[in-house]
Formats: structure tokens, C-alpha cells, sequence
């Protein structure tokens, strides 16, 4: 009888395997940073996320990390891609940011969506170019009683969908007596507690905005009026908000420099290539994920976020599953002429 394998392990014959891994581009990366660093007012920094990235509270940590070997200063200049995240999480990094530096400028030069655009609402000016954009903060979420996609998957519902179908039912059904409350219909699709969930979310993205924007502003009014035209005022998340548009909405946006602007996608691309998921096949139904998520990185040292794991289908459920995850955060640094990564334990 064969000997029983343990429960989580791969078959030894997996681990014959070659792993693909993602490239490590740090040298290449600090010389595009050397030549941005000649274009900016104050230090330069970086904030990079995947598609499979997004700002998180760990980011807090890792930029703190850069922040201390720079000390106080008086203009801090940081580099913004992301397609979003958590909100809080933006909070925190703006709060950091301004306790280290007087005067803060985001560059971005490409997407700098969603929980990004609330990072970008904390810098006294926001450089963008012909490819920048930013987007609404509307809130959406997965609840853990949301519906289920047919991956078995939770599905992120957005608190301006439910009110585009309450207002549409309301439109349609009229005033009637025999009128069925809308509620009422949507509870058999979507549970009350996640509609409750989504109410209660709102309201933290308009508080979060104002807050972020408090760290510059000081006229209430206007504060309030970005705050809710972004929550509010655009029928889809993903909007693009153009630098015309950002200045009409009141916040200081200038034109990025052509020559800054290269350098920047030239950086862009090089996190791209380190980005890169890098996923190797065992059988049809278990492969191993190696992909760089987040980066942060400034003069000297890079911190990045790897996801390392193993997945497996379950038939049965009709759903990928996580095994042998040794996801983690690294660092990297020069040292006696060489790249050396080590890992960056922030939890």
C-alpha cells in the first residue's frame, strides 16, 4: 500500500520542478530613479502596484521603512500607479507622509485609481500626463454574505449600484398601493446586512476623503464638495478623471514634464517586468504563483511584496484553493558591491 501523503504537501515529484520566478530589476530601477531624483523637488519615491496588488496596511510599513533612512524633510516627491485598495490604508499613508516631509507632491503619470486617488488627494499638487488618470472612490465590497459568482467566488458589490436599482425601481413601479417595496424584492438576491455593510462604507469613503484633504486644505466647503462629487457624482468607478477634469474639481494639478514623464513610464516598465506573474504547471490541476505585487523603492533600497503559493482546484467546490503559501515582503539593498534580498518581516 502506498505511503500516505500529507495533508497541504505537493507530491514529491512537483518539487522536481523548475519554479519560475520573477525578475529582480534593482539595479536597472535605481538608475532610473537617479535620473528621476535630478528632475524633482526633494527626495524621490516610488509606490507601484500589480493588478494583483493594491494598497494595503502593510504599504504603511514598508514606505516607513524608506521614510526613516530618509529623516524629516522639506518636499517629498512620490511616483503613484495603482488600480486601488483599502482607503484606511491611504489614510495612513498620507499621515505618515506628512509627518516627514512640509510639502507633499504625487506624480502620476499613468492609472491612480480608486483608493489611489484618495493617496493623491493627501499632496498639496498632483502632477499628471497625457496618459494620468484618476477615478471615483464610490464604495463597493465583499461581504462574506455577498452573492457568489459561478467560480464560487464572493462578488464586490458597489453601494452605487444598489442605489441605481432602488431609484430605477422606485421610477418604474410608480406610487401605487399594491407597490411591492423594493427592499423587499432586493433582500432575496443581496442580504440586508451587506446593503448595511455598504451604507456604513459610504459613509467612511466621504470621511476618509475629507480627511485626507484636511492635511492641506482649509476651506470646509470645498473640502466637502470634492469629497462627495468624487463619492457621488460619476456613474462608473473606473471614470476616468483627466487632469482637466481634476483641476475643475478644484484640486492643483499641473502638467508633467515630457522629459519627467519618460522617465517614468521607462519606470513603469521596468516594475511591469518585475511584476510579471510567473506561474509553473504541475497538471491541470495544481500550479505554483511567483509574482511581485506592491513595490516601494527609493535612493538605495527597494521593498517589494512576492506572492508565493501553491494553488489547487477542488473540483467538488468548483474553486481554486491557496496551499504552501510563503508569500512575503523583501528588501533589497547594495551591499560589498552585490544585490542582496532579504525578507522584510512586518508581521
Amino acid at each position: 500500500m502506498a505511503k500516505p501523503r500529507s495533508r497541504g504537501k505537493l507530491p514529491t515529484a512537483r518539487h522536481r520542478v523548475r519554479i519560475k520566478t520573477p525578475p529582480l530589476l534593482f539595479d536597472a530601477t535605481q538608475r532610473v530613479i537617479a535620473s528621476i531624483q535630478r528632475s524633482v523637488e526633494g527626495p524621490f519615491l516610488s509606490y507601484w502596484t500589480s493588478t494583483s496588488g493594491s494598497v494595503c496596511d502593510n504599504d504603511v510599513m514598508a514606505l516607513h521603512e524608506l521614510l526613516r533612512a530618509l529623516g524629516p524633510q522639506k518636499q517629498l516627491t512620490l511616483f503613484v500607479k495603482s488600480d486601488g485598495g483599502s482607503g484606511m490604508a491611504s489614510l495612513r499613508l498620507v499621515h505618515l507622509m506628512r509627518r516627514h516631509a512640509r510639502r507633499l507632491t504625487v506624480v502620476a503619470p499613468l492609472n491612480c485609481a480608486s483608493a489611489a486617488t484618495m493617496l493623491a488627494l493627501g499632496a498639496d499638487t498632483i502632477l499628471m500626463g497625457p496618459l494620468s488618470f484618476l477615478t471615483a472612490v464610490d464604495t463597493s465590497l465583499e461581504h462574506d454574505l455577498s452573492p457568489l459568482d459561478h467560480t464560487n467566488n464572493l462578488v464586490a458589490v458597489s453601494h452605487d449600484e444598489v442605489e441605481r436599482v432602488i431609484r430605477l425601481w422606485k421610477e418604474t413601479v410608480g406610487r401605487g398601493e399594491d407597490k411591492v417595496n423594493a427592499y423587499q424584492e432586493l433582500y432575496k438576491y443581496l442580504h440586508p446586512l451587506v446593503i448595511g455593510a455598504l451604507d456604513r462604507a459610504s459613509s467612511l469613503s466621504l470621511m476618509l476623503c475629507r480627511e485626507i484633504l484636511g492635511y492641506h486644505m482649509r476651506d470646509g466647503k470645498k473640502i466637502e464638495r470634492i469629497s462627495r462629487r468624487l463619492n457621488s457624482s460619476y456613474p462608473a468607478h473606473q471614470y476616468p478623471i483627466t487632469s482637466r477634469e481634476a483641476r475643475a474639481l478644484g484640486l492643483d494639478v499641473k502638467d508633467l514634464d515630457p522629459v519627467l514623464d519618460q522617465l517614468l513610464q521607462e519606470l513603469n516598465l521596468l516594475y511591469s517586468e518585475m511584476g510579471q506573474r510567473a506561474i509553473t504547471d504541475y497538471d491541470e490541476l495544481n500550479h505554483h504563483d511567483n509574482e511581485i505585487t506592491n513595490i516601494l523603492e527609493g535612493r538605495g533600497m527597494q521593498v517589494f511584496y512576492q506572492v508565493e503559493k501553491d494553488w489547487h482546484y477542488r473540483k467538488e467546490e468548483r474553486r481554486w484553493v491557496p496551499m504552501n503559501d510563503v508569500s512575503a515582503w523583501y528588501r533589497c539593498r547594495r551591499k560589498a558591491g552585490r544585490v542582496v534580498k532579504s525578507k522584510f518581516h512586518i508581521r
